[in-house]
Parts: structure tokens; sequence; C-alpha cells
């Protein structure tokens, strides 16, 4: 029956469930990436790439990751395949050549490419099945396999850290923690405010979390240049306040609409056709690890609901847990709201108005109306008492 009821209610538009996300070109999706692209840069500032070769090794996709992996392995592998086949060829040792009576192999079972690359990978990867190994008597195959000992260290250090350093990114950690889909503006505290939601999905905490967004917007300089993407500051907070954030449970932000705010000349009615981005960030640090993270997502004007409200989300059970209900983490309830800023600050100060009104009222009934037609005489001590 409840869910009976609660899709009869959807249906009438009472509750409003999170809308599909536009298709609007954005400057930062929903999930946080970057929707840019660089052009017309010049060929020498691609070495810079190479230069921060760590950094470009990091950030470059898994599957780029794994090849690297596997063609670093491969190919250092059958290089050196290549030197000890030459060696072996120099010495007389391949099979086919004319060997000599006591004649010493340099390397014992060396005797084709095949036998080479498996001497190569067995040295790299100090694997020594024993079949195979050096007999001392050419003095370049020991320098030849300290060479590949080295480099073959370096080699797994190498990519043990670039793959560890790519598990243990901090955008790792962003991935769990969840923007509603939709914003709302109702009233919040006697103010207009613009409210959103975020979850951390996880049970450890964001130290320091802090939380702020950008409105993107193209405007017009006062000397006639149109500028893109212009930046305002945006302003948000919880009930605590808005810097060191208690991250335990799902919070709701909220920014008030006043005359300071970019959104103060909106309405219900202009909102919609309105061109701007809304993103927002939180910043925080990860308690398990202590590296430090950033989360981001967007809202555009079709993603904003005028006059509508959260539903609530957080309840308790009968064992004194405290339950988080996810599924009405972005659907919303119609309330009643102004339809605009200017709207509710007119309503407001007529309240404020007559509420002065009457309490000038109450005081004039508590303190009396003075009657101009009462005089007053003096009594004098000296005045005859005509006695009866």
């Amino acid at each position: 029956m409840v869910s009976l009821s609660r899709m009869f209610q959807v249906l009438q538009g009472h509750i409003q469930p999170a809308p599909h996300r536009g298709r609007k070109t954005r400057l930062v999706t929903k999930d946080g990436r970057c929707n840019i692209e660089f052009g017309n840069i010049e060929y020498s500032n691609h070495f810079a790439y190479l230069l921060d070769f760590w950094t470009t090794f990091v950030e470059i996709r898994w599957r780029f990751v794994l090849l690297l992996f596997v063609a670093s392995f491969t190919g250092s592998w059958f290089v050196f395949s290549l030197l000890w086949y030459w060696i072996a060829k120099s010495n007389g040792d391949l099979t086919g050549q004319n060997r000599t009576d006591g004649h010493v192999q340099c390397i014992d079972n060396v005797n084709g490419l095949t036998t080479a690359f498996l001497y190569s990978l067995e040295t790299q990867t100090t694997i020594g099945y024993g079949g195979r190994a050096l007999t001392g008597h050419c003095a370049g195959t020991i320098a030849l396999i300290i060479i590949q000992s080295l480099i073959g260290v370096f080699i797994n250090c190498f990519m043990c850290g670039v793959i560890l350093a790519k598990i243990s990114l901090p955008k790792r950690r962003a991935k769990s923690i969840t923007f509603s889909d939709t914003a709302v503006i109702c009233l919040k505290k006697g103010s207009l405010c613009l409210l959103l939601r975020v979850a951390n999905l996880r049970k450890t905490l964001l130290i320091g979390s802090q939380i702020y967004g950008k409105l993107l917007r193209t405007t017009t300089a006062p000397d006639g240049d149109t500028v893109i993407l212009d930046q305002v500051d945006i302003d948000f907070m919880v009930d605590s306040g808005k810097d060191n954030l208690f991250f335990v449970c799902p919070l709701t932000l909220y920014h008030v609409i006043n005359t300071s705010s970019p959104f103060y000349e909106l309405s219900a009615d202009s909102l919609p056709n309105q061109d701007f981005e809304l993103v927002v960030f939180l910043d925080g640090t990860a308690e398990s690890t202590s590296s430090s993270c950033q989360v981001r997502t967007s809202y555009i004007p079709q993603e904003i609901q005028w006059g509508f409200s959260f539903l609530p989300i957080i309840s308790r059970t009968k064992t004194g847990k405290y339950r988080v209900d996810f599924s009405n983490f972005s659907k919303s309830v119609r309330v009643t709201t102004p339809h605009c800023v200017h709207c509710f600050e007119t309503d407001a100060d007529q309240k404020n108005h007559n509420s002065h009104n009457q309490e000038n009222q109450d005081k004039q009934q508590k303190l009396g109306i003075d009657n101009l037609g009462f005089q007053v005489i003096d009594i004098h001590d000296s005045m005859d008492i005509t006695k009866m």
C-alpha cells in the first residue's frame, strides 16, 4: 500500500523524482570530468610531457599502462636475448658452427636464438632452472649479466610504482562521494535558499572537508568584450558552518539567495531560460590514506527545481542505529515557495510593517491615551474648607 501511495503521489506531481540529466554542453560533467580540449599547441611543448614522465605514466589510461608493462618486460628480454645470442655466435657456441676439440662455451646450453631468449628471461626474472648458466670463460658475459640484472630491477620498481600510484589515486576515493542529481530552491530558516545534497558512501571520514561553488556563465564586460566562462564564487554552508564538515552522514548544503548572490534576479519563470552552470567542489583528506581529494559535479538551470524541498532520508531504527535511505536521496517534494526573491522580500517587509504597527498599538493600549480635555489644578493648604 505504501508503494502504491507513493506512485500515486508521483503521478499527481506532489513528489518530484530526479529528472533526466540534461544534454546541455557542460564544462564539468556530473561525474566530475572536465569537458575541455587543447588545440594549436606548439610541437615543442609536447616534450614537457616527456620531462614530467612520472605524471604522464600515472595519468594515462589503464590499457596503456598494461601495454607498457608487457612491452617493457618482453622488450627487455628480447633485446638481451639478441646480445646473448651474439656472444654465443662470436664464441662458436651455436648449433652448426664448427667446434674444435676442447671448445668451452660461454653459456651452457645456449645454442640458438630460442635458448638465448629463455636464458635472458630466466636471468632477468631470477628463475634459474639450472640448465643454462655462465661458464666464466668469457669476460663479456659477466658484464652483460650485471647490466641486465640492474635494468631488470629498475623496470620492476618503476612498473610497480606506476601501478601502485594509479591504484591509490585520490580520485578513486572521490568515487564514493556522491551529489544529488538535482538542486532545489525553497525557504530555509526564513530565507530563500538553494539546496543540494552530498553523501559519503564510506564509513571512513573526510578530514577537513570544505565545500564551495563556482557559477560559470557568459557575460559582457563594461568595455563590450564578451567573457566566456566568467566565474563567480558561490558560498555553501551547512547548519554547523562551511568548513571542517562532520561528514559521517549525508549533508544538505545551502546557499542563501540575497542581494550579494548571483541568483538574486532569478524567478521561478526565468530560471529554466537561463544559461549558466553551477559547479560544486568538495575538498577533503581521506582518513585512511591521508591523501587529499576533490569531488566535483555541476548543475544546469534545468536541474534546479524552484519550489521543491528534499525528502528526509535519515531515520532511527529500533536498535538505536541511524539509517540512511538513499532511495530518497535525490527526490524532492513540492513546498510553498515565493515566486521570486523580490516577492519574498516585499512580503517580509509588509509583515514587518504590520508587526511594527501592531506593536505600537499594543504599546499605546498599555500606556493609555492622553485626554486633552482634562485639566490639572493645584490644591493649596491655605484654602478654606467649609464645614457642614
